[in-house]
């Protein structure tokens, strides 16, 4: 099974969307089609075997649309709307400029001579040619049997043409009936100039609701310097690059693929990944990630994942996919969009018929432009529109403040979290050990060599953290440690320099040095056989977000618990520091799980923050599952949400962008389904008895302003 996303052309509305979605769904070999009409792609899932992307594009293409499916499809797909966006302004600007002189003239003329129903149909014609996009996408439409919104927008005009036509060339039928023979080329070509700046200021905004995703893509160089085996360096497309060659990076330079570093060293500006703003020092061994930017040094990289197989292109492709995803709600959308327009050309009919009935055929003109402004004001666009623009914007605006949500129903569930259960190590804490020491002896420079030899010697787990400070503080290990042991328990014991020294816990301390009154508390205590040297404490700190993460969490209503396997005291101190009021000690990853479960029981809706594999259980088991990381592969695939650094104030931060997504969607809804039950009744003329009657022109501009509406609402989250 393969999974792509493929850009989707020449779809004008949600019914449009819904079409293209069950001709591929519909298809042998294909498990899952899924299109997002505010990004105009679609999402398959399909066997390779059995159907290829060709055959897709094939029956796509049957049913009007287009797919684009080339090696560069991103950059095609761009083309072809940007060309399209430009023809559409033109199309636009042309039918302004004939619509409204036919306007002006309708309004001036209430009676117009022949001679002027002439002028005005000259001037219609052209109107008409530049709204030709309507009649062609109408027309494949029903050669397919189905309906959308460009059929409501060519049987409108074309019902209100053909009848003003026969009012010209035949005036004399309507004056033998005693009916004044009107002409309503000017609803014609204001319906046609009103949709298509609708059209055109939705694609304007469309291109807004992506703009994140298209700034993560445009993180990641296009071109990298291939070092040759001879040594020369040329400049190559990402695409020619393969694991194993080797790159180089200048100073200043965003680094183009993810590799390790062979030589040189430099600092590395991370934060476009990870949201860490302080430089990552770097040398040879150490991973670099594409789309980062190398500050200082010059270096050569291993070329390890190129192109589509980078972090950074594993996080457009998983924003992409999540903004491609539905919502729940929105399956409500797609039963009430695929039945929309038959069920609108119907209370066309009915209105038209109401109104002859009560009226009689006096009032023909009322009827029939009632009947044409129901069919140009009801709008399934906007309802298309209002869950999957929301999600587009939402979602690639939590990548850019380094949040990644795998789905819709990840935002959507999010909202409603009660209760955040929160792993300790590497959530909380920092997740590596510290070390706070102090020096007794004021010969220190003189020891710590020592000290650092016997510990970098020494297997006990806290040994390496001591050994790191130590050598970060600039000492190096003395060369003549010897008589080195290791006593079971307590710590080592080694010489050097003819002198005796010993590292360990207090009772080593008190076992060296009997009679000595020593400090207690400390977890290394350093000595020789005449004085104590130093002490040191090493513990897992509290990330300095930590505490206003958990506040924030509970000004939102939820509650926090923390889980650990660590001991009570520990466990009390961390919680203590963090704010947290529930939590367990000595859990084990089944513990983890139970109390999950234990939680739902009771009616709330757990999130589950951890590392994504030793919480892997818990994560399972909860509603929503949060991992914390810096961008690794495994954080990605297991967690519904994944925060990309270890900054836990993103855990609120994320909690808050979906509750304001959620609300969006909701807004849009109300307004889009509103806005079709307040306007359909007051196009088919139920305020006229007030003196009310809406005309096919004005409903026009209020239907696309319902569509642009909808979008700009959902531009708020920005």
């Amino acid at each position: 099974m393969e999974k792509r996303i493929v850009p989707v052309l020449e779809m004008s509305c949600a019914v449009c969307a819904a079409t293209v979605e069950k001709t591929v769904s519909e298809l042998p070999g294909v498990a899952e089609a899924t299109v997002n009409f505010a990004a105009n792609t679609l999402q398959v899932v399909y066997d390779s075997k059995k159907i290829s992307l060709s055959d897709i594009r094939a029956a796509v293409q049957a049913a009007g649309y287009d797919l684009v499916v080339s090696d560069n499809a991103e950059a095609d797909a761009a083309d072809a709307e940007h060309k399209h966006y430009v023809d559409m302004k033109h199309r636009t600007a042309g039918a302004w400029i004939f619509g409204l002189p036919v306007m002006a003239l309708s309004m001036w003329i209430h009676e117009p001579s022949a001679v002027w129903t002439w002028v005005l149909l000259l001037l219609t014609l052209p109107v008409l040619y530049l709204g030709r996009s309507f009649y062609v996408s109408g027309w494949k439409a029903a050669r397919q049997g189905r309906a959308n919104m460009d059929t409501l927008v060519m049987l409108s005009t074309s019902v209100s043409f053909l009848f003003s036509l026969f009012s010209t060339v035949y005036p004399r039928f309507w004056i033998s009936l005693g009916l004044v023979p009107h002409v309503y080329y000017e609803a014609v070509a204001m319906i046609i100039a009103f949709v298509l700046t609708g059209k055109l200021l939705e694609a304007r905004a469309k291109q807004s609701t992506s703009a994140s995703i298209r700034s993560l893509m445009g993180l990641q160089p296009k071109t990298a310097r291939l070092v040759e085996a001879d040594g020369t360096e040329r400049d190559v497309p990402i695409g020619m690059l393969r694991p194993g060659n080797r790159v180089s990076v200048r100073p200043g330079e965003k680094i183009p693929v993810d590799g390790v570093l062979l030589e040189g060293s430099s600092y590395v500006d991370e934060s476009m990944i990870s949201g860490e703003s302080e430089a990552v020092a770097k040398q040879p061994g150490d991973r670099v990630l594409a789309g980062t930017l190398n500050q200082r040094g010059a270096f050569y990289l291993n070329v390890e994942a190129s192109g589509a197989d980078t972090v950074l292109s594993r996080m457009v492709r998983m924003v992409r996919e999540a903004q491609g995803s539905k919502a729940p709600v929105q399956g409500i959308v797609d039963k009430v969009s695929a039945i929309f327009v038959p069920v609108v050309i119907a209370l066309s009919l009915l209105t038209f018929v109401i109104w002859i009935a009560v009226a009689g055929w006096n009032m023909f003109p009322y009827a029939l432009l009632s009947a044409v402004s129901v069919l140009v004001i009801a709008c399934p666009c906007a309802l298309g529109l209002a869950t999957p623009t929301a999600l587009t914007v939402g979602i690639g605006k939590g990548a850019q403040q380094h949040i990644l949500i795998k789905d819709a129903s990840a935002l959507e569930n999010m909202c409603r979290v009660s209760a955040v259960v929160l792993d300790k190590t590497g959530t909380l804490t920092e997740g590596s050990p510290r070390v706070v020491g102090e020096w007794l002896s004021p010969d220190f420079d003189r020891y710590a060599p020592v000290l650092l030899a016997a510990e970098m010697r020494s297997e006990h787990p806290l040994a390496l953290s001591l050994a790191e400070t130590l050598w970060q503080r600039g000492y190096r290990p003395a060369d003549d440690l010897a008589d080195f042991e290791s006593v079971t328990g307590r710590g080592v014991t080694c010489s050097c320099g003819g002198f005796s020294f010993w590292v360990g816990n207090q009772a080593l301390a008190e076992e060296r040095l009997p009679g000595v009154d020593l400090p207690g508390g400390y977890t290394v205590y350093f000595g020789n056989d005449r004085e104590l040297l130093a002490l040191f404490e090493v513990k897992d700190a509290l990330k300095p977000t930590s505490r206003e993460a958990v506040a924030r969490l509970k000004q939102c209503g939820i509650e926090v618990y923390m889980l650990t396997g660590d001991k009570e005291s520990a466990s009390a101190e961390v919680a203590r520091a963090a704010g947290i009021d529930h939590y367990r000690w000595g859990v084990l990853p089944d513990d983890k799980e139970r109390f999950v479960l234990e939680l739902q029981q009771a009616g709330k809706c757990v999130a589950m923050v951890g590392d994504g594999i030793n919480d892997s259980q818990a994560l399972a088991r909860a509603d929503v599952s949060v991992a914390m990381g810096k961008g690794t592969d495994v954080a990605m695939d297991v967690a519904m949400v994944t925060l990309m650094n270890s900054d836990l104030l993103l855990l609120p931060r994320a909690v808050m962008l979906s509750r304001k997504t959620v609300r969006i969607i909701r807004e849009n809804l109300f307004w889009a389904f509103g806005y079709n039950v307040v306007c359909i009744p007051v196009a088919a003329g139920i305020l006229y008895p007030m003196g009310v009657l809406l005309t096919p022109m004005w409903a026009s501009a209020a239907m696309a302003f319902s569509s642009v509406s909808v979008i700009l609402n959902s531009l708020r989250l920005r």
